[in-house]
C-alpha cells in the first residue's frame, strides 16, 4: 500500500519538476511526526540510527539486543 503511493508522489512531483530527494525529505518528516503521536523521542531516535546503521547493503545487517 505504501509503495503504491510513494510512486505516486513521486510521479506528482516529477510533474512539478520536484525532485525524489525533496519528497524523500518529506516522507521522512512524515514518518517521524507519526511516530511522534506513539512512541517516545529515544526510541525514534534508536529507530533511525538502526536504519542509518544499515544503509550500505554491501555489508552484513548490524543487530543490537534490547
Amino acid at each position: 500500500m505504501v509503495a503504491r503511493h510513494v510512486s505516486a508522489a513521486l510521479r506528482e512531483a516529477e510533474g512539478q519538476s520536484v525532485s525524489s530527494d525533496v519528497v524523500a525529505r518529506c516522507l521522512l518528516s512524515e514518518a517521524i511526526r507519526l511516530f511522534r503521536e506513539q512512541r517516545p523521542i529515544d526510541d525514534i531516535a534508536a529507530e533511525l540510527i538502526a536504519a542509518a546503521d544499515n544503509l550500505d547493503e554491501d555489508t552484513p545487517l548490524v543487530f543490537m539486543r534490547p
